[in-house]
């Protein structure tokens, strides 16, 4: 199973953020992480949910526009220079990283980092052959609480 994001723009404005955060939480819906970018005037949410289905009906019926983004989970080391080795694969591989995030969750000594790529698949491939492993959607699903 693919992970999926939910992403929706927000008016930079207080309140905002509260609002949509809400109208999932009324319906049972966890977030597993997120994400906040913003600049003056909008910012970009962007959400890992359980139920990325539901979280987006009942966001939209709100009235706001998702956008649903395919994200890459993988695991690396938690240590110094973790991430680090984890980049140069990717930079070697001339794989472009739109964004990344962490999710809150450790697993032994590795962290999971989400990742947007512009080619997902082949950035799968690339960290699989280099020996990292990525976490899909229905894995990471299962240990999360």
């Amino acid at each position: 199973m693919k992970l999926q994001q939910l992403s929706l723009f927000l008016e930079n404005r207080p309140g905002r953020l509260e609002a949509p955060l809400s109208a999932i939480a009324a319906e049972g819906i966890n977030i597993l992480t997120l994400s906040l970018a913003d600049t003056a005037q909008f910012g970009i949410l962007r959400l890992i949910v359980r139920d990325w289905e539901r979280a987006k009906r009942v966001l939209e019926q709100a009235g706001w526009v998702v956008n649903l983004t395919e994200v890459v989970a993988v695991d690396v080391l938690d240590r110094p220079g973790g991430l680090a080795e984890a980049l140069r694969i990717l930079e070697d591989s001339d794989l472009n990283i739109e964004y990344m995030y962490a999710f809150s969750l450790r697993r032994g000594d590795k962290a999971i980092l989400i990742f947007r790529f512009e080619d997902p698949d082949r950035a799968i491939q690339v960290l699989t052959d280099k020996g990292l492993h990525v976490v899909d959607g229905e894995e990471l699903m299962s240990f999360v609480p």
